[in-house]
């Protein structure tokens, strides 16, 4: 069964999620760590609290621009769709969670399970325990593009966790440049590596079958054009 992922981020009134509210959620999806294309993105109604300044610096959302926004009450079951069943990703999870689950409760809706939370700060100071291991951080790290993110947003944020999230579990894999030479560098030495490919004497017999291939045809079908399969014509006719 494919493995279904939401990375996600929230903005909020504060930090102290007894008394404070969600005001901004966005969300990517990802099947098998790829991103499909299917979002969301939405900005609620904090329901009489007001966003305390030190927030609205972070992230510039004030409460006039709220005022005509559904309260959490009325996008709840639109959030929980969209999640289903997967995976909840956020960095400095409980932070969110906190959040997530403090709204839930106050509709006597049940809390999200922790067995369902990965947290990318845990991930992060586990591979870097050295640090700094912000988003920021983590973007220069890995060579993310965040130039463009001027103050904090749920969608935006979430994007960018989706790039550094993949980086966390094993970052994305390159391609093999065959017949040429591979360069890596151990400990500041360059390491050239020559690698010769002896030609097949026949090509190996297909190992996939006609079931198999329409199997995943149907399959990136169901995900829709923005799915990185079709954004690089890796559908079932490519075998």
């Amino acid at each position: 069964m494919p493995l279904r992922e939401i990375i996600f981020d929230t903005e909020t009134t504060g930090l102290d999620a007894r008394e404070d509210r969600i005001i901004e959620l966005g969300g990517i999806e990802l099947i098998d760590h790829f991103p499909t294309g299917r979002t969301i993105h939405l900005y609620i109604n904090a329901d009489g609290r007001k966003v305390h300044p030190d927030a609205l610096a972070v992230h510039g959302i004030t409460d006039e621009s709220l005022a005509d926004k559904p309260k959490f009450a009325e996008v709840v079951d639109e959030i929980l769709d969209f999640f289903g069943d997967a995976q909840w990703i956020a960095h400095n999870a409980t932070f969110d969670m906190g959040f997530i689950n403090a709204e839930l409760a106050r509709l006597d809706q049940p809390p999200i399970a922790p067995a369902r939370v990965v947290d990318t700060l845990a991930l992060a100071r586990r591979k870097h325990p050295m640090g700094p291991n912000s988003l920021d951080a983590l973007c220069r790290r890995y060579g993310i593009d965040n130039s463009h993110r001027l103050k904090h947003g749920a969608l935006l944020d979430s994007e960018l966790l989706a790039e550094v999230y993949i980086e966390l579990i094993g970052g994305k894999q390159t391609a093999l440049g065959f017949g040429g030479a591979s360069e890596g560098r151990t400990g500041g030495v360059s390491i050239t590596q020559v690698i010769e490919v002896i030609a097949r004497p026949a090509p190996l017999r297909p190992r996939l079958t006609q079931v198999e291939v329409e199997a995943h045809a149907a399959m990136v079908a169901k995900l829709g054009d923005k799915a990185i399969w079709a954004k690089y014509g890796l559908t079932g006719d490519n075998k």
